[in-house]
């Protein structure tokens, strides 16, 4: 008779060990990266009455089984479903992060390295990415040419003081592009004001932008050749001009240092000798130039000319010491619309030089890189957020704030984690991964959970009251 009312009460106690972890499951329905926890049953000892026996041969008798009596059920397991994927949850905030794939993010609490799959990120004060508790959230530095350094985990520190701008560069080729039509209005005016202006824009090293003015006019024309000059009018900067040239009554340009050039097109209707030819409209060469700004075969080397500057604000205006080399290859001669223009850099966009930049967004792509953009359209991968994985992921222990640690069951963290990518996955940026709590099933478990525990509840009540009549048998 006692032992039903232990049995009994062994029934109640697993029966609200589930309905905890079904409370649990439930309370944390909205919670960001939560896993869900099942708890299974299991019998424990008997008390046998009479062993089991074999058949016996000489007398006939069959065999018996065991008389055994059960004591009860205990809790079995409390299994975490560590690889169900929540619901994404749009957020649109650039630093919510949802893991696709059976990964964790690593955290720092206290120099300890603990687990999550809450991806609520956001950069505090000193510039260091951490979760919503305040950990700082663990991955790979760059080095300075933004190449990943894939060595022990650390701290993030995307928005600290040296990644917040980048600096100048001076401008060191330009190249211009084009055509120039012989029959444009622009040279039929009155000298000086016959020519087609084009200004080319560069910076020095201070990363200050100039704009110097340049005037093409026409020169000579024969049957083989159609000259243009090109000389330098003025330098300008912020709209002010800090150095211009005195043009004189006979065209000529004096007081900027810079030697006149003479643009050389094609003018016949077969290509030159030249190797390559030269075909009809096309540039042959550039000549002239000297000293610091030298013609090359088609193009010329321009170097900044000093200039002594009396407005105090502007004192240091043209700092630019490095050469340009300017391209002038594709500039054509044919009877289409005059079309002139610069660009700086190079055809590929080498050497187009940049003003300091100011970091304007930060972003982080599916393979975890922190990529800052900035005004002067510059951008740097600042680093890398890093992985866990875990031979047995459902073996890691939960200790509240969405953490998990490490056990004896789950295999040991490396210190350096895992690119997210190796295995297939990514991360997905402004989503969020939610419980994978399931109502449905919750409630359904809740249900039976409630019956069993009434059940049970039944047992003790009869086998008191099966005591009591025992009791009154002597009255």
């Amino acid at each position: 008779m006692m032992r039903s009312l232990f049995s009994g009460v062994s029934g109640l106690k697993v029966h609200q060990t589930k309905m905890d972890v079904i409370g649990n499951n439930i309370a944390n329905v909205n919670t960001v990266g939560f896993k869900s926890s099942s708890v299974t049953f299991t019998d424990i000892f008997y008390q046998t009455s009479q062993s089991a026996s074999g058949p016996n041969a000489a007398t006939g008798a069959g065999g018996q089984n065991a008389k055994q009596i059960g004591l009860g059920a205990a809790m079995g397991a409390i299994a975490v479903n560590i690889t169900g994927q929540g619901g994404s949850q749009r957020t649109d905030n650039p630093f919510d992060l949802m893991i696709n794939g059976d990964s964790f993010f690593v955290v720092n609490k206290g120099g300890t390295n603990y687990f999550t799959k809450a991806g609520n990120f956001n950069v505090d004060e000193a510039g260091t990415l951490v979760n919503s508790a305040g950990y700082p959230v663990m991955g790979w530095q760059a080095d300075s040419d933004g190449k990943i350094q894939k060595e022990r985990v650390s701290a993030l520190h995307v928005m600290a003081s040296e990644n917040m701008s980048t600096p100048p560069e001076a401008t060191t080729k330009s190249t211009v592009f084009g055509n120039i039509n012989e029959e444009d209005d622009m040279f039929n005016k009155d000298a000086p004001n016959n020519y087609i202006p084009i200004q080319m824009s560069f910076y020095d090293e201070l990363g200050y932008e100039y704009q110097a003015m340049f005037h093409i006019k026409q020169g000579t024309t024969d049957a083989e050749e159609r000259t243009y000059t090109m000389d330098l009018a003025s330098i300008t900067r912020d709209g002010k001009v800090i150095s211009e040239a005195t043009i004189g009554d006979d065209g000529s340009y004096s007081g900027m240092n810079f030697t006149r050039l003479t643009l050389k097109f094609n003018s016949s209707n077969e290509p030159t000798d030249d190797t390559p030819p030269v075909e009809p409209g096309g540039l042959i060469s550039v000549e002239g130039g000297g000293g610091a700004n030298t013609a090359t075969a088609k193009g010329f080397t321009f170097t900044v000319p000093s200039v002594t500057v009396t407005d105090t604000n502007q004192s240091n205006a043209l700092s630019a010491t490095v050469p340009i080399a300017v391209d002038l290859t594709n500039v054509t001669n044919y009877g289409s619309a005059s079309t002139i223009d610069t660009k700086t850099g190079d055809s590929e966009g080498v050497g187009k030089g940049k003003a300091p930049g100011e970091m304007s967004r930060l972003g982080v792509q599916t393979d975890g890189k922190i990529v800052a953009s900035y005004t002067n359209g510059d951008q740097r991968i600042l680093g890398q957020i890093a992985v866990a994985k875990f031979a047995n992921a459902a073996g890691l222990e939960k200790i509240g704030e969405n953490l998990y640690a490490e056990t004896l069951n789950s295999g040991k963290f490396n210190g350096i984690g895992e690119d997210i990518t190796a295995d297939g996955g990514k991360f997905t940026t402004g989503v969020l991964e939610m419980s994978n709590v399931d109502l449905s099933t919750e409630f359904v478990e809740m249900i039976t959970t409630q019956r069993g525990f009434q059940a049970n509840s039944r047992i003790i009540t009869v086998s008191d009251s099966m005591l009591e009549e025992l009791i009154n048998l002597k009255r």
